[in-house]
């Protein structure tokens, strides 16, 4: 069977990318201009083609013909945590995204944001972006998409936007959720407790809803913590402290009825990525990779839906 492309624009710590592949795309290229998140991405897949490199430098007519262009963008322009300044914000990555896609006219194009850009506040400059990708030939479709809806143990509301050719779109639907959804004690429980801790049980138990949604923050701000106060009080409603991230599972001497803090490693699998995948850089820098990652479950799902429309469309040609 063939064989679908993809080029990931803003790569991260390859939450998307991850996804993408399990859902059966060959990646060209992974972009990402930090340098720690470029290592984790060559780390974890030496056989990507890993470009550290801002993607305002790309030459995009290098990947002409790709069959998808995904991207998550920085989202701290559209954030309800931020200034909000949205176009006018420096990081503001879509119309260098405009550009690329101009340039490699991929068959199809998967973007996701924070669920602000579907706010009233950007109407107009959603429109805008809507109405470029229709000027190059492509149907559109977008929706607010819940990660606990496809196995996360967390809320994180994305904002989805899948554009495709005509043809394709026709056979394009959305995944449906999952029956059953994944609860914090379910998920790190076994983590919890692998330094003997006996409180592990007891939060498998409490813990029994999903999370608030995992926040990275920026490097303009400082270390990693669960998020603002509201966030942390959801956290201590499940037994979690929220006041930081901890080098370690809690010890064996540890009061069993003691708030833990998560690990990296516990926040990477709240955020759906496996226990496999090694993040590089500092505690801070790690944990902001998977804080601000597109969860690979959801990647996944959106993208076998639009491997599926290919594959029918290109059966329809036949």
């Amino acid at each position: 069977m063939k064989k679908y492309t993809a080029l990931e624009l803003c790569a991260g710590g390859g939450g998307q990318a991850l996804g993408l592949e399990r859902a059966g795309f060959k990646h060209l290229a992974c972009v990402e201009y930090e340098a720690d998140f470029c290592k984790t991405l060559m780390y974890n897949r030496p056989s990507w083609n890993v470009i550290c490199q801002d993607i305002r430098e790309l030459n995009g007519t290098r990947y002409r013909g790709c069959d998808l262009l995904a991207g998550g963008v920085p989202c701290p322009p559209f954030s309800i945590a931020g200034k909000q300044l949205g176009e006018n914000d420096e990081r503001d990555m879509f119309p260098p995204t405009l550009r690329l896609i101009e340039e490699i006219q991929p068959r199809g194009i998967m973007l996701e944001n924070v669920k602000g850009l579907m706010s009233k506040k950007f109407d107009a400059y959603r429109e805008t972006i809507v109405e470029k990708l229709r000027s190059h030939g492509y149907q559109v479709d977008y929706r607010i998409l819940e990660a606990s809806d496809f196995g996360v143990p967390q809320l994180r509301p994305r904002f989805v936007l899948v554009a495709l050719r005509p043809d394709d779109m026709t056979h394009f639907e959305w995944p449906t959720p999952v029956s059953k959804k994944t609860t914090v004690g379910e998920a790190i429980a076994d983590l919890l407790g692998a330094n003997g801790w006996a409180g592990a049980a007891r939060i498998r138990e409490t813990a029994n809803s999903i999370a608030p949604t995992i926040v990275g923050g920026s490097k303009k701000h400082g270390g990693p913590d669960l998020g603002p106060t509201r966030a942390k009080t959801q956290w201590g409603k499940l037994g979690i402290c929220g006041m930081g991230i901890a080098a370690a599972a809690p010890s064996a001497d540890c009061p069993a009825d003691s708030p833990p803090r998560l690990t990296v490693r516990m926040a990477a699998r709240i955020q759906g990525f496996p226990d496999e995948w090694q993040f590089s850089g500092s505690k801070t820098t790690q944990y902001r990779q998977i804080g601000n990652a597109f969860p690979p479950p959801v990647a996944c799902a959106v993208g076998s839906q639009i491997k599926k429309a290919f594959r029918k469309a290109d059966h329809d040609k036949k």
